[in-house]
């Protein structure tokens, strides 16, 4: 009788393998980008060889997609388990500008691939048919904490969901991504401890400013201004 092939460590654990190539790539096209990465290098850090990415995976850029797709889908991930939808909307809206604030110092390599990608002209972006199902719920979500809000009293009606979360996001990824030069130009530290916090309690005195009810809010003032330029 032959004698059974006795099964190899991928053999075994398929997904397992599956997941190192994807860290490996992972960590890979976030240093390198897409154009400087190497698959050479993503198999020998996965513990891999080559066919073994091509049987899982597929190319290059398949596997640069999947790298991508998995980054959105695990920031999505985390986002629902801050059950939004049971604080009070400006609370909720507080934790969200933290977990974003947070997420984008704790996941360098997240900021790196949306460059990589911005870079490319969210060329590879436009062939995934997971990342708009990924986004759709989220923007739902955020949409419901405005209209708590605006039911509410706290906040003021016709707040966009897409515009409010571009803004939270844009408010904590220029600082992060340009704190390098911003610390050189400005003569601090932007990463110390001390300087986070701060940055952290402007960002939501800011939205929260801008989402507010009140008689007063931030979008009346542009208005005003503009009459007062017109009235001399």
């Amino acid at each position: 009788m032959a004698k059974r092939k006795t099964p190899t460590g991928w053999q075994r654990d398929p997904e397992g393998m599956r997941q190192r190539i994807l860290a490996a790539a992972t960590a890979e096209f976030a240093r390198h980008g897409l154009s400087g990465a190497r698959i050479d290098r993503i198999a020998k850090q996965a513990g891999a060889n080559k066919r073994m990415i091509y049987y899982h995976v597929g190319n290059k850029e398949d596997l640069y997609l999947e790298v991508l797709e998995g980054a959105y889908a695990h920031i999505r991930a985390a986002e629902r388990e801050l059950n939004l939808e049971e604080q009070r909307p400006a609370d909720a809206i507080a934790t969200l500008i933290r977990f974003t604030w947070q997420y984008f110092l704790d996941h360098p390599e997240f900021l790196a691939l949306l460059n990589t990608e911005n870079l490319h002209n969210a060329q590879y972006l436009k062939r995934s048919g997971r990342v708009k199902e990924m986004h759709s719920p989220f923007v739902a979500l955020i949409g419901h904490v405005l209209r708590r809000g605006e039911k509410s009293g706290d906040f003021r009606p016709g707040i966009d969901p897409v515009q409010l979360y571009i803004s939270i996001a844009s408010l904590a990824y220029f600082y992060i991504s340009n704190h390098a030069t911003l610390s050189v130009i400005f003569g601090r530290d932007l990463l110390d401890e001390r300087a986070k916090a701060v940055r952290l309690a402007h960002m939501t005195d800011l939205v929260l400013t801008a989402l507010h009810a009140g008689p007063d809010h931030v979008a009346a003032a542009p208005k005003g201004r503009i009459g007062k330029l017109k009235s001399r």
